[in-house]
C-alpha cells in the first residue's frame, strides 16, 4: 500500500496548475526530473538510510513510467505540451 502511495505521490505536483499554466509546469517539472531523487538517494546512501534510498528509487521509477507512456516535462503553454510529445 505504501509503495502505491509513494509511486503516485509525484503527481500531486500537478496541483500547481490551479495557480496557472506557468506555475503548474514549474511544480510538475520539479517533481518529475531525476535530479531530486538522485540527490535524495545519494543522501540516503551516504547516511546508510534504507528508507531514503527506497523513496528515491520509487520516485525515479515513477518518472521512468511517466516517460514510458509519453508524459514528459511540461511547457508553460499547457499540461498537454511536453518535451516528448503532445499528450
Amino acid at each position: 500500500m505504501l509503495f502505491a502511495v509513494l509511486l503516485l505521490a509525484p503527481d500531486l505536483s500537478a496541483i500547481g496548475y490551479v495557480a496557472g499554466h506557468r506555475l503548474g509546469a514549474i511544480s510538475y517539472n520539479l517533481a518529475h526530473t531525476y535530479t531530486a531523487p538522485a540527490i535524495l538517494g545519494g543522501i540516503g546512501l551516504s547516511a546508510s538510510n534504507d528508507i531514503l534510498v527506497g523513496v528515491a528509487l520509487i520516485w525515479a521509477a515513477h518518472i521512468g513510467m511517466d516517460r514510458t507512456i509519453g508524459y514528459g516535462l511540461k511547457y508553460p503553454g499547457g499540461f498537454t505540451d511536453t518535451h516528448l510529445s503532445r499528450v
